[in-house]
């Protein structure tokens, strides 16, 4: 029965320090009914006036790409395989922007995802 407990505390112990590397902007996103929870490799935020950043660097846009292939290769190889973008894009953010990432990410061979919150209800 001890080892179940082991188990189970190191469980707790690998989530509770995973979910403090994932770091969001502090802004509103948009709502959705979705109640899907995805692995998150790399968040790349995206502020209303076009600010993009990857994990915590600022980057323009034309150097997003550049700076997702690079995040991309440090992965492990296992990692890649199952490799997700999470957008998170403030409310209000013109959609092109969205796109872009999700374009960038299609031709790079990875997965994106858009962040939500949960609708209100």
């Amino acid at each position: 029965m001890s080892s179940l407990t082991d188990i189970i505390f190191l469980l707790l112990i690998f989530f509770m320090l995973t979910s403090t590397l994932v770091n969001l902007q502090p802004f509103e996103l948009p709502e959705s009914d979705s109640k899907t929870v995805a692995p998150t490799s790399v968040v790349v935020s995206i502020e209303k006036n076009g600010q993009h950043t990857v994990g915590s660097e600022d980057v323009s846009r034309s150097a997003l790409e550049r700076a997702l292939r690079n995040e991309i290769a440090n992965a492990s190889t296992l990692e890649k395989e199952s490799y997700t973008v999470t957008i998170v894009a403030e409310i209000g953010t013109p959609f092109d922007y969205v796109v872009n990432v999700m374009e960038i990410s299609a031709r790079l061979g990875v997965k994106a995802i858009l962040a939500t919150q949960p609708r209100e209800s």
